[in-house]
C-alpha cells in the first residue's frame, strides 16, 4: 500500500463543544455528529483511496489557529475523522484489526488551521 494524505481544511469540534453538544437533546447531538462526520467522508472521497491491507498506522497533524485549546481536547476530533473514514469506504473499520497505531502531532499555523491526516502501511 501506498501512503495517503488527507487534509482538512479548518478545525473540528473541540472535547469541549462535543460534550456540551451531547448534553442537548439526542437529536441535536445526532445532527452534530452527522454533520462533521459526513464533510470527512465528503473530502476523504474527493482524496483518497479505499484501503485494501490491514492493519494501518494514522499520523494526525493538527495545524491549530492558536495555542489556546489542550491538545487532548482538540485531539477528539479523531472520532470524528475515523468514522467519516469508514463512512467513504476507505477503512473497512476502526478497530484493532484494521489500525495498528495512532500518532499525534500539534503545531500553530494562524493562517491555515487544518488537519492532515496520513496513512501508513504498518509494519
Amino acid at each position: 500500500m501506498e501512503t495517503q494524505k488527507l487534509t482538512i481544511l479548518g478545525e473540528l469540534p473541540d472535547l469541549n463543544t462535543i460534550i456540551a453538544a451531547s448534553k442537548q437533546h439526542w437529536a441535536k447531538y445526532h445532527a452534530f455528529k452527522k454533520r462533521y462526520t459526513d464533510y470527512v467522508a465528503l473530502v476523504a472521497k474527493m482524496q483518497l483511496q479505499p484501503i485494501t491491507e490491514s492493519p494501518v498506522s494514522i499520523s494526525f497533524d493538527w495545524y491549530c489557529k492558536d495555542k489556546r485549546k489542550d491538545k487532548d481536547n482538540l485531539s477528539a476530533g479523531k472520532k470524528f475523522i475515523l468514522d467519516g473514514l469508514i463512512e467513504a469506504g476507505i477503512l473497512e473499520g476502526d478497530g484493532w484489526k484494521q489500525i495498528s497505531e495512532l500518532h499525534d502531532t500539534f503545531r500553530v499555523d494562524s493562517q491555515n488551521p487544518r488537519i492532515e491526516i496520513t496513512i501508513h502501511e504498518s509494519n
